[in-house]
C-alpha cells in the first residue's frame, strides 16, 4: 500500500516550522497571536489544494476539513486533530530546520549555536534511529515538532487518503488547533460544525506510543496584600508582600511535590509566575495530579502553607484562588475503550510494537475528550521538545501517516454504527 507512495510529512515540515506561531500566556485575545493564522491560512489552502473542499480557517485561527466516506456503510466520523502553536518556553522566530541524513549515532553539534550539542548519551531514543534521517533546528531556537510535525503528518495523511481511494474509510475530520501550548487550545473549537464522534490528537513522542492518560490539572493564584508606607518612616509599619512571597515560595518542599522531584504517576505544585510590588504581589501555581481527587489535597496543602507562613505577619492578609484547567481523559477514555483498541492494532499493522504510555502533562484531547469528543493521543515522533535540541526522524513521521492509514480503515473495517 505505501510501497510507491511518496511521502509528504517531512517536506511540508520543513516549510511549516519556518513560520513563526509562537503563543502567548499573557494574551487575552483569541488566538492569543495573529501570527499563528499565518500557518493556519497556509494549511486550509493547501487542503483546497489537496482536494478537501470545505476546508477553512475561522476569525479564532481554527482549521477545519472533511475527507469524504468512500464506502456505503455508516462508520463513526473520526477526527485528527493537532496544533499549530509552538511554546513559548523557547524562541520560534527564524527557525532554520536541518536534516541530517543517515545517522549513525555521532553527536550533532547544531551549527548557530556550538554549544547546543544532541548527544546520543543524553537522548537513548537515537539509539532507535541509526541509519535514519534527523531534522533538528540551527542551535538558536526551537524547532517546531510540537506540534507541526502533527500538523504535517495530518496534512500528508489527507493527501494520501484522496490520491488512493482504494483504501477504503469512512468520513475523516480534520482540526487544527491555535494556542495549546497556553491552555486555550479549544476554547472557541466549534464541536457542532465538527461533527466528529471520536478523535485523536496527533501530539505524541516514540513511534509506537499511545496515550490515554493525562494528568488532571488546576491552576491557583495566591495574592498576597501587605502593608504599604513609605521606605524612610516604615519601620514598624510597612509588611513588603514580596518578601512574604519570597518565604512562600521558600517553604516549598525540596524533595518532593515538585516537577524537578517527581516522576511517573506522581503530581507536583508548580509556581510559573510572580509579579508585584511590596504593597500586593501574585504567586501562580500549576497543580497537576492523576488522580483528579489528589489536586484537592495539594491544594489544600498549599493554602494551609501559605496561611501559616502568614501567621508572623498579622497585619497581612492574602487570596487563594483555583481554577479548573483540565481532567485526566482516561476517565472518558475508560467509557469508549474501542478507541484506544483500534488504534492499538493500527500501530501494531505499521509494524510497530505499541507503547502505552501516560502523559506529565495534557493535550487537547484532555479537554475534547471532556466535550464530548473522546480523544487519545497517537505518536508524532517528537523529541526534546520546547527545547533547543528539539529533534525528530523523516522515518518515525512516515510512520505516524501508515499508522492514521492503517487506523481509518480499522475503523471501518469494524463497521459500527452511531457512535459505536
Amino acid at each position: 500500500m505505501f510501497e510507491k507512495y511518496k511521502f509528504t510529512a517531512s517536506e511540508r515540515f520543513l516549510r511549516y516550522v519556518q513560520i513563526d506561531t509562537q503563543s502567548d500566556p499573557l494574551s487575552s485575545s483569541q488566538p492569543t497571536t495573529e501570527k499563528q493564522k499565518d500557518l493556519g491560512k497556509l494549511l486550509a489552502e493547501e487542503l483546497k489544494q489537496i482536494g478537501v473542499k470545505d476546508a477553512h480557517i475561522d476569525e479564532y485561527g481554527y482549521v477545519y476539513g472533511t475527507i469524504p466516506s468512500n464506502i456505503n456503510s455508516k462508520v463513526p466520523v473520526i477526527c485528527f486533530c493537532a496544533h499549530v502553536d509552538t511554546a513559548p518556553d523557547c524562541s520560534g522566530t527564524n527557525v532554520r530546520p536541518i536534516v541530517h541524513r543517515n545517522y549513525q549515532g555521532e553527536d550533532i553539534v547544531l551549527p548557530d549555536d556550538s554549544s547546543q550539542v544532541l548527544r546520543m548519551s543524553e537522548y537513548p531514543y537515537l539509539h532507535r534511529q541509526i541509519g535514519n534521517d534527523i531534522i533538528t533546528a540551527s542551535g538558536t531556537t526551537l524547532l517546531g515538532s510540537d506540534d507541526k510535525a502533527g500538523v504535517a503528518e495530518i496534512m500528508d495523511l489527507a493527501n494520501f487518503l484522496l490520491t488512493n481511494p482504494g483504501v477504503k474509510h469512512g468520513e475523516v475530520k480534520i482540526l487544527f488547533t491555535p494556542d495549546e501550548e497556553v491552555g486555550r487550545g479549544t476554547a472557541k473549537v466549534d464541536l457542532k460544525k465538527l461533527g466528529a464522534d471520536f478523535g485523536y490528537t496527533l501530539d505524541g513522542g516514540e513511534a509506537g506510543s499511545l496515550e490515554d492518560e493525562t494528568f488532571s490539572a488546576d491552576g491557583v493564584q495566591v495574592v498576597i496584600h501587605g502593608v504599604i508606607s513609605h521606605p524612610g518612616y516604615a519601620k514598624g509599619k510597612m509588611i513588603n508582600a514580596m518578601k512574604i512571597a519570597g518565604h512562600i515560595l521558600d517553604a516549598l518542599p525540596k524533595d518532593r511535590l515538585s516537577p524537578e522531584s517527581t516522576e511517573g504517576k506522581r503530581g507536583f505544585i508548580h509556581p510559573v509566575r510572580i509579579d508585584g510590588v511590596a504593597e500586593r504581589c501574585n504567586i501562580e501555581f500549576i497543580v497537576r495530579d492523576f488522580d483528579t481527587p489528589g489536586l484537592k489535597k495539594k491544594e489544600d496543602f498549599l493554602r494551609t502553607m501559605v496561611a501559616e507562613t502568614l501567621r508572623t505577619y498579622p497585619n497581612a492578609s492574602f487570596e487563594f484562588h483555583v481554577t479548573e484547567q483540565y481532567r485526566n481523559m482516561k476517565e472518558i477514555l475508560d467509557l469508549h475503550p474501542q478507541v484506544v483498541d483500534y488504534a492499538r492494532q493500527a500501530i501494531e499493522r505499521a509494524g510497530l510494537e505499541v507503547k502505552m504510555e501516560s502523559i506529565r502533562g495534557g493535550t487537547d484531547g484532555s479537554r475534547l475528550s471532556f466535550m464530548g469528543l473522546p480523544s487519545p493521543n497517537l505518536f508524532a515522533g517528537e523529541q526534546a521538545i520546547h527545547s533547543k535540541l528539539e529533534h525528530i526522524s523523516i522515518q518515525d513521521m512516515n510512520k505516524s501517516v501508515e499508522t492514521m492509514v492503517h487506523l481509518v480503515q480499522v475503523w471501518a473495517e469494524n463497521n459500527q454504527a452511531g457512535k459505536g
